[in-house]
């Protein structure tokens, strides 16, 4: 005699649940009324229109997502379900289904990166189904999905860069700003920190000129469209959820020592306001306010210095891996995608080291 046993989900408690069956005969007739239940409890599952399956896919993840990637998935799945493909049973989702989607989606006008984004999260859903057993295949993988065009990342130019440090600079002497405005741009520039990460650091972080980067602050918003309320900041883990250490030049090591010296006790937080940690969005103000100060182009922004960062040292010949550490991307391949640009402008030396060498031993012979 045999008990055979099969999941069916969880309960209003996040309890898995199950049924059970006893079986008498042989192991081979317990196999078959296993595979039974299981079929059974796929088939239902397969069932849900796409709609619930998203709601699915956000409970079991939002747990582990940042605060920013939640909000972003969020918007991304009240998207998708705004189009008919939600209406569609997981079962009877074909790649046809999601094609049709994407064409909807640019006849409406949608742009390329958002017709992108709902698919990933539609994919990602799908994804889960898979893993558990609902269906065998990921049809919105199969879809075709266009390709994506893929121009090249334009970076500041140095003396904008120096102009824009300036005017942080006299913006301060002019008690215009705080003094840990510019602080916060130089650490931007040279660290190529996300402003979330900037707004987390402590004191504690800072080791003569090693500075680890761990936190981010996220932006806990409250109240409804039209009547806003102040927001929360929360200490979160940083996008890739790892520890990095960078080291800093001296004069940054310089600029730090004196904003402290400046601070006094104002608490833990390397760019305070008074004893409160700064806004990621106040040090975005602070480069708008620095960069139109300067006379610099008001497309760059203060994620630009990030991207200054990695290109100018890749443009100069520092490693790929290294480059990806001090960013904090979890994979150099991505640091590669995004900076390829950097690469081939770093191919030129390469080409002049590998003719010296070829040259100076025919020189020898």
């Amino acid at each position: 005699m045999w008990e055979v046993r099969a999941f069916t989900g969880r309960d209003a408690q996040a309890r898995p649940t199950q049924v059970s069956r006893t079986v008498r005969g042989t192991k081979r007739d317990a196999n078959r009324v296993a595979a039974e239940l299981t079929v059974r409890r796929s088939s239902g599952a397969a069932k849900l229109p796409m709609a619930e399956l998203l709601d699915l896919w956000t409970e079991q993840n939002e747990p582990a997502w940042a605060v920013s990637t939640t909000q972003n998935q969020k918007s991304r799945v009240a998207m998708v379900k705004t189009d008919p493909i939600a209406k569609i049973r997981l079962v009877r989702l074909t790649a046809v289904d999601v094609d049709r989607w994407h064409a909807r989606l640019a006849r409406a006008g949608v742009g390329e990166g958002s017709i992108r984004n709902q698919h990933q999260t539609l994919r990602a859903a799908v994804t889960q189904a898979v893993r558990w057993g609902w269906v065998t295949t990921n049809v919105v993988a199969v879809a075709q999905l266009g390709r994506r065009k893929q121009a090249p990342r334009g970076a500041m130019g140095e003396d904008e860069v120096r102009r824009t440090l300036l005017g942080v600079s006299e913006l301060v002497d002019e008690f215009e700003v705080e003094p840990a405005a510019a602080v916060a741009l130089r650490l931007a520039a040279v660290t190529g920190a996300r402003r979330s990460e900037l707004a987390a650091l402590r004191w504690d972080d800072l080791e003569g000129d090693r500075l680890a980067i761990d936190s981010s602050m996220a932006i806990i918003r409250h109240g409804k469209q039209g009547s806003p309320q102040s927001p929360t900041l929360r200490d979160d883990p940083t996008k890739t959820a790892n520890r990095r250490t960078v080291t800093l030049d001296q004069t940054t090591v310089g600029q730090l020592e004196d904003l402290k010296d400046l601070q006094g006790s104002y608490g833990p937080w390397i760019l305070s306001v008074g004893e409160r940690p700064v806004n990621p969005e106040r040090i975005a103000a602070w480069w708008r306010r620095a960069r139109d100060r300067a006379g610099v182009d008001k497309r760059w922004r203060l994620h630009d210095l990030r991207h200054w960062s990695a290109t100018t040292s890749i443009a100069r010949g520092h490693d790929i891996r290294t480059v990806a550490n001090r960013l904090g991307h979890a994979n150099p391949a991505m640091t590669l995608r995004v900076y390829a640009h950097a690469v081939e402008s770093a191919d030129g030396p390469v080409a002049d080291m590998l003719g010296e060498v070829l040259d100076n031993g025919e020189d020898d012979t």
